[in-house]
């Protein structure tokens, strides 16, 4: 994911905090925020995944006239056609298997921030189920409008050797 200009902003705040239901007032009342011990409204752990939504390439962002890949039991626009001889199982395209975040310093209202995406290491473990499970690993850094390095998140993504029967 590669988001050039992702601004924070409190409103985004407020309904990312009610989308995840987490009422801690920090994440949207002025009053509270400012006695806090971080003196103003935070952006809740996980936003920075919001960032997706200001990528105009990230691959799960719904574009106009374009199929999308959805998700759900048969994804929205985008029909995968079985081949001759194929399962029907999971893991045809791989699964999110971790997300870990380090977090630097407090995401606030008025930051104004850049993702930048990089490979991380991969390697491989075998599986009596599965066969080779393939792992790799994915790491944004979120910088903010001076280029202070803000979080860094890293994704842990697997593909299976043989597809797996449901």
């Amino acid at each position: 994911m590669t988001a050039e200009k992702f601004p924070i902003e409190a409103g985004h705040i407020l309904l990312f905090s009610r989308a995840v239901g987490d009422p801690n007032p920090i994440y949207s009342d002025e009053d509270y925020a400012a006695a806090s011990e971080v003196g103003s409204i935070i952006a809740p752990p996980t936003f920075v995944q919001s960032s997706a939504q200001f990528d105009p390439d990230y691959f799960l962002r719904p574009k106009i006239d374009q199929p999308w890949f959805g998700s759900g039991g048969e994804p929205t626009g985008i029909k995968k056609e079985k081949k001759e001889g194929e399962s029907s199982g999971a893991a045809a395209g791989g699964l999110h298997a971790e997300q870990h975040y380090e977090y630097h310093r407090h995401i606030k209202p008025g930051d104004v921030l850049s993702a930048t995406t990089f490979p991380g290491e991969t390697w491989e473990k075998e599986s009596k189920r599965a066969g080779k499970l393939t792992f790799s690993e994915s790491i944004t850094e979120y910088r903010d409008q001076d280029g202070e390095l803000v979080i860094t998140a890293r994704g842990v993504g697997v593909r299976t050797e043989k597809i797996i029967e449901g």
